[in-house]
């Protein structure tokens, strides 16, 4: 059985470990490290990973390391109340367009 892991700033609270996922908690630094370690685990299936810790892996690395997994790489949207939001719609944006969109309120 195929299970989910999710990498999470080391504040967040626990709630995907209570939905039954491994939650792995990132210290700054350690986003990269974690993220690899839950990729390369055989019996991982989806790999969720909290926006906020993108930036700290990078755009580039982040991609590669989704076209060489054959599981799902998921990047969640920070919780409500954090103004990440707009900036996570704006990476969907220019990821599926191909380049940057200028998003006025």
């Amino acid at each position: 059985m195929k299970r989910v892991v999710a990498v999470t700033p080391a504040d967040a609270d626990n709630g995907f470990a209570c939905c039954g996922a491994v939650q792995l908690a990132a210290e700054p630094g350690q986003v990269a490290e974690l993220l690899q370690q839950a990729l390369a685990a055989s019996d991982g299936g989806v790999v969720i990973l909290d926006e906020r810790l993108v930036e700290e892996v990078g755009e580039e690395m982040l991609h590669a390391l989704e076209q060489r997994w054959s599981g799902v790489l998921v990047v969640l949207p920070a919780p409500l109340g954090t103004a990440a939001a707009e900036d996570y719609a704006l990476r969907l944006i220019r990821r599926a367009v191909g380049y940057q969109v200028k998003v006025r309120r």
